[in-house]
């Protein structure tokens, strides 16, 4: 889900179609194997029953996703820039929210990390693209990081270098293309687990299209309880703390002025949960309120953003859907799951919102 990082990305070469992305299912089912096969294993190896923590294996299975979609390998072969980028992703949360000027400018212990760890990042994102334009099989291969580097070749730069721009767009996919997803998918998990009644409907009407067949793409689109818990989810658990934009000119809103210049902060999660636009139940997990749609489901639906807003808005969010479409709908038609009395409810602010002790799950073979 590619929100927050270095810059949203907009460009006309970065936006990933609904035809790409049916091109990308058997990519995304085959990435979700070594999970479920693992899982399967230590459920058997239980009896059928066991507790799993879900974090890690969904961040492996959504970087797995990223890497091959994007950048034409496997997890394996980005595994170091995967790690990294998650070391600076929880060091980048040590950092104050109030944007005390200044303070990211300081030899601080956290920010000297920052910088070490942003330098190998850079380092390593750009022998990935210099072995890209050197294979003329991945030339041949037009994924993300082919349309990066053909936009940073068209491209007149003012304030930026074109290896800025690959190394920049290049983070952001690293980082909210897994990130974000995977932690999405892990609160969906722990929201079925927690409501029962949501998982077994999302089942039922997923067996009932499936109809014991393999995944297809036109049956995710028909999958329309998946797709509310999924929309429910992201109105909660927002992967993006904030919506950031600049004042291009003066302005007075309501009783404020805002000079140019300005930057702005969006509380995505209070306005998700504002009970004047959601209603008295704003806090209650109730998927049945995207019943007909985002517009049906508030009165004010630019207030929904988990992907942003505006021209802004989040260019990988079909790529993010379609992805947590095929984890729960693989996932539901092999377990059934519950929270384990180990899940203590915390959400942590790391750059995304998630689960700050992971999410223990109770899982149990369907057959």
């Amino acid at each position: 889900m590619f929100v927050v990082y270095v810059a949203m990305i907009s460009d006309r070469y970065l936006l990933v179609s609904w035809k790409h992305l049916q091109g990308m299912l058997h990519v995304m089912i085959q990435a979700a194997m070594p999970m479920l096969t693992s899982w399967e294993n230590i459920t058997g190896k239980e009896g059928g029953s066991a507790e799993i923590v879900v974090d890690e294996s969904l961040r492996n299975f959504s970087a797995d996703v990223i890497s091959r979609t994007s950048f034409g390998s496997n997890f394996a072969a980005g595994k170091e820039i995967f790690n990294k980028i998650r070391q600076l992703q929880i060091a980048m949360a040590k950092q104050s929210i109030l944007g005390v000027p200044g303070v990211r400018y300081l030899p601080t212990k956290t920010n000297r990390e920052i910088w070490s760890l942003d330098r190998s990042i850079r380092r390593l994102i750009l022998n990935v693209a210099l072995k890209h334009e050197q294979d003329s099989v991945a030339l041949s291969t037009k994924n993300l990081l082919h349309s990066i580097i053909k936009g940073a070749k068209a491209r007149h730069f003012a304030s930026q270098t074109p290896e800025d721009f690959i190394i920049d767009n290049c983070k952001n996919i690293y980082f909210a293309g897994h990130e974000t997803t995977s932690t999405t998918a892990a609160w969906c998990l722990m929201l079925l687990a927690s409501h029962p009644e949501w998982q077994s409907r999302a089942r039922t009407e997923l067996l009932d299209v499936c109809q014991g067949k393999p995944i297809e793409f036109v049956m995710l689109r028909k999958l329309k309880m998946i797709t509310m818990v999924i929309q429910e989810t992201l109105r909660l658990y927002p992967p993006a703390s904030f919506v950031t934009r600049e004042a291009l000119n003066d302005l007075k809103l309501g009783s404020l002025n805002i000079p140019k210049g300005t930057n702005i902060r969006i509380p995505v999660a209070l306005a998700h949960r504002d009970p004047v636009v959601w209603g008295p139940n704003s806090d209650r997990f109730d998927p049945g309120r995207f019943a007909n749609g985002i517009a049906g489901a508030c009165k004010a639906p630019h207030m929904y953003m988990p992907f942003g807003v505006g021209t802004r808005t989040c260019a990988g969010q079909n790529l993010a859907m379609v992805e947590l479409k095929v984890v729960l709908s693989l996932l539901l038609s092999k377990f059934e799951f519950a929270l384990s009395p180990n899940y203590v409810h915390c959400p942590a602010f790391r750059l995304t919102i998630e689960p700050g002790n992971g999410v223990p799950l109770i899982f149990q073979k369907l057959y």
